[in-house]
């Protein structure tokens, strides 16, 4: 496992090989060069990389992934429309006390839920407040994250209930924090706009960037606590993403508003709105920019879960993060 001197000092490496690129290892060090060329752009040594995102096509070597093993780096690769499609890190699988307890939890438990879904409802309610606009969406939206805090959560035992409270307040939220760039409705994974757009992508390597820190203690990653088990889907990281949405919400307004994200970057394909390639390493860097100095906060809230988790502490003692 990494310490906290570990996190503090590695980085998030984000390295675009949509062109004819190539990473190979060389003295210990990460090469990457350009192909035809022959001619090295970079060199990162491995105990420097927390985790290496690479956007575009690349050779994976048996050094590279010996390297990675050895200074638990982990490789995360997405095609050049920002879809990840391979994951691999060194994770802590021995840990097999938190897997056991992990699988022995009870279902009908939802006080972990509630604790989680009141961790991002109050980001919410922060992110609104942060507008200082006092419109008839905003003020609605506010009261709805109040009353949510103050009284649905502490009455609600019901699973069910619980996932329609999350809907409805998050429902009321976007339609008034994103009022003044063209709102319509949240809908996950269709890109029916460009601001769904945004948000699969920036919840994506939210998303991505949450599984790198989760793997380090050993989780079964598709074993939550909130969202139920289904095929294939890591409802853990699921979870813990939850707290930490509210990056990517605020990073996704202040983009629009400085004309860092237009509609134009867009396209319309098959009925999907899809990002330019020539504007993914723009936009991958604007989220990232937005992530990594969270890194920390995002170890430590992850660390805190996992000890709390493992003892069997009050909801009291869970981390909160607070945007």
């Amino acid at each position: 496992m990494f310490t906290n001197k570990d996190v503090e000092y590695r980085t998030i490496y984000v390295v675009n090989c949509i062109k004819d690129r190539n990473l190979r290892v060389c003295n210990g060090e990460l090469l990457l060069e350009e192909t035809e060329e022959k001619k090295t752009l970079t060199k990162l040594p491995f105990q420097k990389i927390l985790a290496l995102f690479v956007v575009g096509h690349i050779h994976v070597s048996t050094p590279l992934l010996e390297k990675c093993k050895k200074f638990n780096v982990a490789l995360v690769v997405v095609k050049p429309s920002l879809r990840p499609v391979f994951f691999w890190a060194n994770s802590a699988e021995a840990n097999y006390l938190l897997r056991q307890k992990q699988y022995m939890f009870a279902k009908t438990d939802i006080s972990i839920a509630k604790w989680i879904v009141r961790s991002k409802v109050e980001n919410q309610l922060k992110l609104l407040q942060s507008t200082r606009k006092l419109d008839s969406l905003t003020v609605q939206a506010k009261e709805v994250c109040q009353k949510a805090l103050s009284s649905w959560l502490s009455v609600i035992v019901d699973y069910n209930k619980l996932m329609g409270m999350e809907g409805y307040v998050s429902k009321a939220f976007f339609a008034a924090y994103y009022q003044d760039i063209g709102w319509k409705e949240r809908q996950p994974r269709t890109k029916c706009d460009e601001i769904n757009t945004c948000l699969d992508i920036g919840y994506t390597m939210l998303f991505n960037y949450i599984e790198c820190f989760v793997r380090m203690f050993g989780f079964d990653l598709y074993v939550g606590v909130y969202h139920r088990l289904w095929f294939k889907r890591k409802s853990l990281i699921c979870d813990l993403v939850e707290p930490f949405r509210c990056i990517i919400d605020r990073t996704i307004r202040s983009a629009f508003n400085r004309k860092q994200f237009k509609k134009s970057d867009f396209k319309l394909h098959k009925g999907e709105y899809r990002l330019k390639l020539e504007k993914n390493a723009n936009y991958m860097k604007i989220f990232f920019d937005a992530l990594i100095p969270y890194k920390m906060d995002i170890f430590c809230f992850i660390r805190a879960y996992y000890r709390c988790f493992m003892q069997g502490k009050e909801i009291s003692n869970y981390p909160k993060f607070e945007i």
